[in-house]
C-alpha cells in the first residue's frame, strides 16, 4: 500500500482519470441537449409562421425547459473542464512539452471558435427571451448547436492526434506540427467524432425519455398539476431520438473497430481478446483473458466473427495479441472488460429504443391530443426508461476508458510511453493532497447538480 502512495505516476493517472471522468458526464449531456432545444424552438418557429403571430405555445415552454436544464449542466462542466486542461501543465509538463505545438492550435479554436460562441449565444437563449425576435431566439439556438459540436469536434480531434498521430515532425524531442489539417483530420478524428456525437445525442434522447416517463408515471397517479402536454411532446421526441442514436452508435462504432484494426491492431486484439492472428478470427462474446497462458477461459465464442466485421469476409486477417511483445500490452482486463461492457450498455440502449418505437408508433396512431393517450404506455415500460436514464452516461464513459487504457503504455500512440510524460518536480504527497480536494469539490458539485436537476424537474409535479 505505501508504494501505490509514493508512485507519482499512478497517482497522477488516478487523478487524472478522477477529473476527465467527472467532467465527461456533463458536456454528454449537453451537445445532445443543445439539438433538443433546437428541435422545439423550430417547432415552435414553424407555429408562429402558421398562426401568421407571436405565440409562445407549448414548443416554447418546453424549449425554456430543457435551456434551464442545458445552463446548469453546462456551468458544472465549464468548471471541471479548466481543472482538467490545467493538471497537463501540473502533472503531465513532460507530455505538454512534447505535444504543445500540435494540440496548441485545436485547443485554441475550441476555445475561440466553440466555446465563447456556444456561451454567447446560450446567454441570448437566458436572457434574451422575448427581448429579441422570435427568428433571432431560434438562431441562438443553431449557434449553440453549432458551438457544442465544433468543440467536440476539436476536443477529439486532439485527442485523437495521440492515438493516430499525423501531420508532424520530430525536432529536439518534440513532436512539430508541419501540416495541420493532416494532424486535425488524423486516420481516428471522424470515426471517433461521430461515434462520440452519437453518444452525445442518444444521452440527450435517454434523458429526455426517462423525464417523459417520470411525468407519464405522475399523471397516472393525477400527481402531476400541469397538463400532460409536455410529457407527451418530450416522450415523442425522445423515443424517436432514443431508437435512431442507438441505432448509429452500432453502425458508427463498427465503423470505429475497423478504423481501430487498421491503425491500432495491438488495441483491438486487446478489445476482442484475440490471441491468435490469422484468418476465421473468433468474435469473443463472453470470456476471462488470461494472460498467463495466452488464453481466454470460459470463452464463448463466433466462429470466424471477428474478421467478418472488420473486413466483410471470413479469410480476412486479424492481428493478435501473440504478435507482439507483452511489455506493449495495454492492461488486458480493464481494456477488455470495459469495452465488452460498452458493448453489452448499447446493446440494452437499442432494445430500450425499439420498445419506446413501437409504443411511439401506437402514440400516434391514437393521436397525440387524444384524452388519457399516456395510458397505453405499460407502467413497467415508463419505469424501465426512468431507471435507464443513466445507462448512456455510464456508456459514454466506458468507451472513452477503453480507448484510452487500451492506448497504453503510450500518451503519443507508439511516440511517448506514458512514465516519460509525468512532471518531475510534483510529489507524491501534492497529488493526494489534490486527489482528495477535487474528490471531495466534485462530489458536492454533483450533489449541487443532482439538487439542482431534481427541483427543475419536480416543479412541474
Amino acid at each position: 500500500m505505501g508504494g501505490l502512495l509514493t508512485d507519482t505516476l499512478l497517482l497522477s493517472r488516478v487523478q487524472f482519470a478522477i477529473t476527465i471522468s467527472f467532467h465527461y458526464i456533463f458536456p454528454s449531456l449537453t451537445i445532445g441537449l443543445s439539438w433538443v432545444i433546437l428541435y422545439f424552438l423550430t417547432r415552435w418557429l414553424w407555429e408562429q409562421k402558421r398562426r401568421h403571430e407571436v405565440y409562445y405555445g407549448p414548443y416554447y415552454q418546453i424549449a425554456k425547459f430543457w435551456i434551464k436544464i442545458f445552463a446548469i449542466t453546462f456551468a458544472v462542466g465549464a468548471v471541471t473542464g479548466i481543472t482538467m486542461e490545467f493538471q497537463f501543465g501540473t502533472n503531465w509538463a513532460k507530455y505538454s512539452k512534447f505535444v504543445g505545438d500540435i494540440f496548441g492550435p485545436p485547443l485554441a479554436a475550441e476555445a475561440l471558435l466553440a466555446f465563447f460562441l456556444e456561451s454567447s449565444f446560450l446567454a441570448v437563449l437566458l436572457y434574451g427571451e422575448k427581448r429579441v425576435k422570435p427568428f433571432m431566439y431560434w438562431f441562438s439556438a443553431l449557434m449553440v448547436v453549432v458551438g457544442t459540436t465544433l468543440s467536440a469536434f476539436w476536443i477529439v480531434a486532439a485527442n485523437s492526434w495521440q492515438q493516430t498521430p499525423a501531420g508532424f515532425t520530430i525536432i529536439e524531442g518534440r513532436a512539430v506540427l508541419v501540416d495541420f489539417w493532416a494532424a486535425v483530420f488524423n486516420p481516428s478524428t471522424l470515426p471517433r467524432f461521430f461515434h462520440t456525437m452519437a453518444g452525445a445525442l442518444a444521452t440527450a434522447a435517454f434523458f429526455v425519455l426517462g423525464i417523459s416517463a417520470y411525468y407519464f408515471l405522475k399523471l397516472k397517479s393525477n400527481l402531476l398539476k400541469s397538463s400532460d402536454e409536455f410529457a407527451c411532446k418530450n416522450f415523442v421526441l425522445g423515443a424517436a431520438f432514443a431508437f435512431s442514436s442507438s441505432i448509429a452508435l452500432l453502425g458508427l462504432g463498427h465503423i470505429h473497430a475497423v478504423q481501430v484494426a487498421k491503425t491500432q491492431p495491438l488495441k483491438l486484439a486487446a478489445f476482442e481478446g484475440l490471441w491468435k492472428s490469422g484468418d476465421h478470427s473468433p468474435l469473443l462474446l463472453v470470456g476471462w483473458p488470461n494472460q498467463q497462458e495466452r488464453r481466454n477461459d470460459f470463452a464463448l465464442e463466433i466462429p470466424g466473427g471477428l474478421s467478418l466485421l472488420v473486413g466483410g469476409s471470413l479469410s480476412t486477417q486479424v492481428q493478435g495479441l501473440n504478435d507482439f511483445a507483452p511489455e506493449l500490452y495495454p492492461p488486458l482486463l480493464p481494456t477488455f472488460y470495459s469495452f465488452h461492457l460498452m458493448v453489452a450498455l448499447g446493446s440494452y440502449m437499442i432494445l430500450l429504443g425499439t420498445a419506446a418505437l413501437y409504443f411511439f408508433g401506437r402514440f400516434l396512431r391514437q393521436g397525440e391530443a387524444s384524452p388519457q393517450v399516456f395510458q397505453i404506455l405499460p407502467n413497467w415500460f415508463l419505469r424501465l426508461a426512468m431507471f435507464s436514464i443513466p445507462v448512456p452516461f455510464i456508456a459514454n464513459q466506458l468507451g472513452w476508458f477503453s480507448a484510452e487504457v487500451g492506448r497504453q503504455p503510450w500518451s503519443v500512440y507508439n511516440l511517448l510511453r506514458v512514465e516519460n510524460s509525468i512532471s518531475a518536480q510534483v510529489t507524491a504527497g501534492h497529488i493526494i493532497a489534490s486527489i482528495v480536494f477535487f474528490s471531495l469539490i466534485y462530489l458536492l458539485l454533483f450533489v449541487l447538480w443532482i439538487y439542482l436537476l431534481r427541483h427543475k424537474i419536480i416543479s412541474k409535479v
